[in-house]
């Protein structure tokens, strides 16, 4: 199975054309009482284009969408697509310092406000001293002021060159950069993931992953788009809200974050509520690596098959997932999907033998155009014949499955020896109470120290010891945690990612409170 390129639409906003010639009432979108067709959906979005060129928006400008999911932030996507413009979707849920940082990199003409939903961006929006404005079909929203300094940039007729979206990531060291996504990158990974999933029309997808993160645009607004299905938005993961909505509400696709479905398990065995999904026929976790234990447990306890994938922001994300029709027992994240190459090298650069750990590369429609704005940064992850170094280290089975053992950068060297995280991790997330673990290195003199973070279910009865003795039972000495942190919560993005190096500047700073203590 692989869709055509030339099959798919030059821009994301020729998503609606075909259903609202096929299916002009069938619901497109869902938000709370709301619902909007995929006619009403269209016509909002050409009115809204319409809204911003009047306000000055012109083709090649980026414009910043600070929101959180609703029907709004849809639209503008879509809007923003008609003007040829550059959508910048941005998490209202970030600090006023982050979003300036990015306003100023990207050099917005303008910044959006989804203020009728989102107390986060309403505040944005009154620092901004952003204009109240108010759509019929859409509710209210803030425009922000004009810049006259934005220069645009140069358009382009060819969708495998003409950016669509604009994706700020985390990244690994805590500073962003701007991930040009191009319309060919987001609509083959839409493709992909409507066909792959099966997507008909009569599916209902739930839409908690943020939309500003490429997981929730890709995946599941735009695959959603394209297949004509029905998309059901949520603004905030709430763990009651998702146990309540696929129970009543005919949800049948479920996409998630690990720690999505962990806290889900935990909510639902501390208040003792039966997890019952009637319609619910593909469930798919994403964005960070899934371990068994919890695997296990979901698809116990959801009595369905809980698929696996694998991507990242620079590859619109998906590179590989497993099948609908092939339910694995292991922790694999799947082939690479139609379309797609892939390579794993060693340090040398040469090809790994298969069943060996390599560094993975890979090629397709999805790869990124590049960072905005850097060059250098661009090259040192994207060859000039379009391979992209995913800086992650995997192993490829017999039958083709990839397994992500770790990132390069995060790996662990102690005495001489290598400890990848996601080993760790699996068997501290497989004790009994412990919700979410991140294992991080700790420089030391002459060697390397893996630090520990649980996120038990009960922080003050939770029993160090005695995990300490299960780990001692699972792993290899050198591969045990000479530190264990026990948190009431691990820091994460609003995707659901753990941001380790939030966990690394506090192993380090905990360390350096351990060495002054110790010498007074």
């Amino acid at each position: 199975m692989q869709t055509p390129l030339a099959d798919l639409p030059e821009r994301l906003h020729q998503l609606l054309d075909r259903h609202c010639t096929q299916q002009p009432n069938w619901p497109a979108l869902y938000e709370g009482e709301i619902s909007l067709s995929y006619s009403q959906l269209r016509q909002a979005s050409i009115e809204l284009a319409e809204q911003l060129s009047q306000d000055g928006v012109r083709a090649g400008d980026r414009v910043m969408l600070v929101a959180e999911n609703c029907r709004l932030l849809v639209a503008a996507l879509l809007a923003v697509s008609r003007l040829d413009a550059w959508a910048v979707v941005i998490n209202a849920r970030l600090s006023p310092a982050e979003i300036e940082n990015i306003r100023q990199h990207c050099g917005a003409r303008r910044l959006l406000f989804s203020s009728a939903i989102s107390v986060d961006a309403a505040q944005h929006a009154a620092q901004a001293r952003a204009e109240p404005r108010e759509h019929p079909l859409l509710g209210g929203y803030h425009l922000g002021p004009l810049n006259p300094d934005c220069q645009p940039e140069p358009v382009h007729a060819d969708n495998a060159q003409q950016v669509a979206a604009m994706i700020y990531t985390t990244g690994t060291t805590g500073n962003p950069k701007g991930v040009m996504l191009t319309h060919r990158n987001l609509l083959f990974v839409a493709s992909m993931g409507c066909h792959m999933r099966k997507l008909t029309r009569a599916d209902r997808i739930y839409a908690v992953l943020p939309i500003s993160h490429v997981f929730g645009l890709a995946s599941v607004c735009l695959a959603t788009l394209y297949s004509g299905s029905s998309l059901q938005l949520a603004a905030r993961f709430d763990a009651r809200e998702v146990i309540r909505v696929l129970r009543e509400d005919h949800i049948s696709i479920l996409l998630g974050v690990p720690a999505m479905f962990a806290r889900m398990l935990e909510v639902a065995t501390q208040q003792n509520i039966e997890l019952l999904a009637p319609a619910l026929r593909f469930m798919y976790a994403g964005g960070a690596p899934l371990d068994l234990t919890l695997k296990c447990a979901v698809e116990r306890r959801l009595n369905s098959a809980l698929h696996n994938g694998y991507g990242l922001t620079e590859s619109s994300p998906t590179i590989s997932q497993t099948r609908i029709d092939e339910q694995r027992d292991d922790t694999s994240v799947g082939r690479p999907i139609p379309g797609i190459e892939i390579r794993l090298l060693d340090k040398q650069g040469s090809t790994v033998a298969q069943g060996e750990i390599g560094e993975l590369l890979v090629r397709g429609p999805n790869v990124m155009k590049g960072y905005y704005r850097a060059p250098e940064q661009t090259a040192q992850v994207l060859s000039a014949d379009g391979w992209l170094n995913t800086g992650d280290l995997a192993r490829e089975d017999s039958d083709g499955a990839l397994f992500i053992v770790g990132r390069s950068k995060e790996l662990i060297i102690r005495s001489g020896f290598n400890v990848y995280p996601p080993e760790v991790e699996a068997v501290l997330n497989s004790f009994p109470g412990v919700v979410l673990s991140a294992v991080v290195g700790l420089s030391v003199a002459g060697n390397e120290e893996v630090i520990a973070f649980i996120q038990p279910s009960d922080p003050d009865g939770f029993d160090k010891h005695a995990l300490q003795a299960f780990v001692g039972k699972h792993l290899s000495p050198y591969k045990r945690p000479s530190q264990t942190h026990v948190l009431s919560g691990l820091p994460a993005a609003a995707s659901g990612k753990i941001l380790k190096h939030k966990l690394k500047a506090m192993a380090a700073e905990l360390a350096e409170q351990a060495r002054l203590t110790s010498h007074t």
